[in-house]
């Protein structure tokens, strides 16, 4: 282990060179969001003089992790808030091989979280391996719930969205201080920052700032409209007691915001945020989510697409087999569920509720109300809206879906939401075990694969099997490594 030393544009900082990797944590892209920059726009980190220590992974967003019924998710999400103002930062790993002229390709990671959790420190997301194979690998925080995707009068939408923008100017500032090439850039990220990248794509702000795109698990459906997301800002100022405006939100402790958006979030708190169609476009997984109408997302993101944004940036974007069972496997709610409250809770995102469900075999004496549910949602909330970014998506897109099943609950886990990143960044092992999301005996064989396509589209754009389209609609599967036509799902006539 030894020192290893880089030149950002705020000043020199000091990793650690270990294994052919050289590791940068924590170093700041932005200035700390507090006091009067909290709910305002990102601004440049302030230089500091002398070497700065960047060997530790520093402070995260505020937030609150919950423990997880039978599965150790620290490796997904990280270990929980670490305090302290400076977390708008990023963790760069990159191959130690100086003298080499630099010029590797760069990719940036987005954690996920339902943008209210997470962290770039998370084990599962270690950018070591990426490194490895010659790839300069940055992960990014940025800010999470009230403070980052919530549309307070007086406060700059999309604050979180911002947060982006700015790492992935600072990225491109500083790619050749790592050895990078900041005009190869791919940004990816799973779950919440798939999503985020999702409307990166489709944002004129972002316009030049990335070629690539890697969407694991997300979509650019999960915006809401700013009128409807109000209605949040105003119970959650009547759950406080303070006006629901900048100077009301700006006078709560930390701790008493976070318990109020522990209340928000419970699935019994009354707060409706379906649009004019009566659709819940997030279908109550997160309060939280970006808007459109503003000036970061002019236009809901796949009306954005079919006008043509994002056309030069290349897309690789897919989902797992069965995304809702981490949801509702370790919850108890798929084998307990009847069909009268599937039909309420769907109905609360869903209009035609029954009709979807019917659609899914409810009623059919081999399908339980709750396999029908978890078949729908798993195609509601992420899979046939992953499809519909692809069939909009003006560019060259190409469509993936990770249908390994995990051994864990008795083997029936399965393709959970999640499950392809032990695999894409080569971390197995920090997943592996009684409480693991992958098991005992993961096949590395699996990792290798997935990891060697996921570098081989950041280095060039370069993948084993043809684009998707409306027509033909292939999609590769990563456990079979073969690209199939796929048929239209039974949700597609109950989603925009």
């Amino acid at each position: 282990m030894a020192d290893a030393i880089a030149d950002t544009t705020a000043g020199t900082v000091r990793g650690i060179s270990e294994g052919g990797v050289r590791r940068f944590l924590g170093i700041p892209y932005a200035a700390a969001p507090v006091r009067a920059r909290r709910f305002a726009a990102p601004e440049p980190a302030e230089p500091w003089e002398g070497v700065r220590d960047a060997t530790r992974p520093g402070p995260t967003a505020p937030q609150r992790v919950k423990d997880f019924p039978g599965l150790d998710i620290a490796p997904l999400i990280g270990t929980g808030w670490v305090h302290g103002d400076e977390y708008l930062s990023a963790n760069v790993w990159t191959p130690d091989a100086d003298g080499d002229g630099g010029g590797r390709s760069v990719m940036v990671w987005i954690h996920g979280g339902g943008f209210v959790i997470g962290s770039k420190d998370a084990a599962i997301s270690d950018g070591s391996a990426f490194a490895r194979d010659g790839i300069v690998c940055f992960a990014i925080n940025y800010r999470l719930g009230v403070d980052g995707f919530l549309p307070i009068p007086g406060v700059p939408t999309n604050l979180g969205l911002r947060d982006m923008i700015a790492a992935l100017h600072w990225v491109r500032a500083n790619a050749a201080a790592f050895g990078g090439d900041p005009d190869n850039i791919t940004v990816f990220g799973e779950s919440a920052g798939a999503m985020a990248i999702a409307d990166l794509i489709a944002s004129p702000l972002s316009k030049g700032l990335f070629r690539r795109a890697i969407i694991q698990s997300g979509h650019g459906a999960m915006t809401r409209e700013i009128a409807v997301m109000q209605r949040l800002v105003k119970k959650l100022a009547k759950l406080l007691r303070i006006s629901p405006d900048k100077a009301g939100f700006e006078s709560v402790p930390l701790d008493a915001l976070l318990d109020a958006v522990e209340r928000i979030s419970l699935p019994t708190a009354k707060i409706d945020l379906r649009d004019s169609s009566g659709h819940e476009p997030v279908f109550g997984i997160s309060r939280f989510t970006p808007v459109h109408g503003d000036d970061v997302l002019p236009l809901q993101p796949l009306e954005a697409l079919r006008q043509g944004a994002g056309a030069e940036v290349d897309v690789l974007i897919g989902t797992n087999a069965e995304e809702m069972n981490l949801y509702l496997v370790p919850s108890g709610i798929r084998d307990r569920i009847g069909g009268l409250l599937a039909t309420f809770l769907l109905s609360r995102s869903q209009p035609k509720a029954r009709k979807v469900l019917k659609a899914y075999g409810l009623g059919q004496r081999d399908v339980s109300a709750g396999q029908a549910l978890t078949d729908a949602m798993n195609d509601l909330v992420f899979r046939w809206p992953a499809r519909r970014f692809a069939e909009e998506h003006r560019g060259r897109t190409h469509m993936y879906e990770f249908d390994w099943r995990s051994p864990a609950f008795r083997g029936e886990l399965g393709a959970c939401h999640g499950l392809e990143l032990p695999f894409m960044f080569d971390t197995l092992a920090v997943a592996t075990g009684p409480q693991g999301l992958v098991g005992a005996n993961p096949p590395q064989e699996l990792a290798d694969r997935t990891h060697r396509i996921w570098t081989g589209f950041a280095r060039d754009g370069s993948l084993p099997w043809a684009p998707f389209d409306p027509d033909k609609r292939l999609v590769y599967s990563l456990v079979d490594g073969l690209a199939r036509p796929e048929p239209v799902m039974p949700a597609q006539p109950f989603l925009p």
